[in-house]
């Protein structure tokens, strides 16, 4: 089983030329970020080859969510990415039009003949532990980007009395935004910060259970997301308004950290079945 780091352009600076580069150059297997404007299209694909870098691509409904949903789907299938990770719906639709904009969803992704993985965030539907899990049995073939950060501040705490709702979503999860989130916030000042140790052993557990289902299902390649992101998520210090860290810093951190994690997390597959368990771009990493 092999493990695919993808880096988010979310808080970097510069071109798409320099920031492919730069993904690239760190040994990141793809880049997960919005779709370009319709001028730069042809560039950003040309780029994505160039760098040979794997695209996720990133949503986000508004307004009218189930048109919108339609319109980025359908342009996004353009770009042949691996996946669409999509922000969909809202927080504060009904229950019958969150099935109503879900029941199309499903047919959409069909027709575009991409993944879908909706994100568990903040703002949207999937807001919550309880109201993505009622989701998920309404729908057998809905899936989930997991980014239970924004659970551990939307719940206030690590879950611990949301075990039933977890595990549905961890067996629907298809890909995973490997941010730490803590009781009081979806982004923790630094994931290697000793205080914050037990959040971040909290998450690893929720992704190595992910890693291990997928495996247990045959899946060959697993994808994730190093995605912390800038000042507004990332603390920053009084009257200054500079971050407390360095953002590719600390994502760059958290891919090394995975890239040692994930053969023990799929170690049980390897011994059993004999499994060729790979990590995307071994050994070039740079130290942070």
């Amino acid at each position: 089983m092999e493990l695919k780091l993808i880096k988010s352009t979310w808080g970097m600076q510069g071109s798409y030329e320099e920031l492919f580069k730069q993904i690239a150059d760190a040994g990141y297997a793809g880049v997960e970020t919005n779709l370009p404007n319709t001028q730069q299209e042809p560039l950003f694909k040309e780029l994505l080859s160039k760098y040979k870098l794997d695209f996720i691509a990133q949503i986000q409904t508004v307004e009218n969510h189930s048109e919108t949903f339609h319109e980025l789907v359908t342009r996004a299938a353009t770009f042949n990415p691996k996946l669409i990770v999509s922000q969909s719906a809202r927080d504060c639709m009904g229950w019958t039009e969150q099935l109503k904009f879900f029941e199309q969803a499903i047919v959409v992704e069909k027709e575009a003949g991409i993944p879908v993985a909706h994100e568990t965030h903040r703002h949207r539907a999937m807001f919550t532990p309880w109201t993505t899990a009622a989701l998920l049995r309404e729908f057998s073939e809905l899936k989930i980007t997991a980014d239970f950060s924004h659970w551990c501040c939307v719940c206030e705490s690590l879950l611990e009395d949301q075990v039933e709702s977890l595990e549905i979503a961890m067996k629907r999860a298809i890909h995973v935004h490997a941010r730490v989130g803590f009781a009081q916030g979806p982004q923790v000042p630094h994931p290697g910060a000793p205080e914050y140790a037990h959040e971040l052993a909290a998450h690893e557990d929720w992704w190595r259970q992910i890693v291990k289902y997928l495996s247990s299902q045959g899946a060959e390649t697993v994808t994730m997301t190093t995605e912390f992101g800038p000042p507004g998520y990332m603390p920053t210090l009084p009257f200054t308004n500079q971050p407390v860290t360095d953002l590719w810093d600390i994502c760059l951190l958290m891919s090394q950290r995975l890239q040692t994690k994930f053969p023990t997390w799929v170690n049980f597959d390897c011994a059993a079945d004999e499994m060729d368990c790979a990590v995307s771009g071994g050994g070039l990493y740079k130290d942070v």
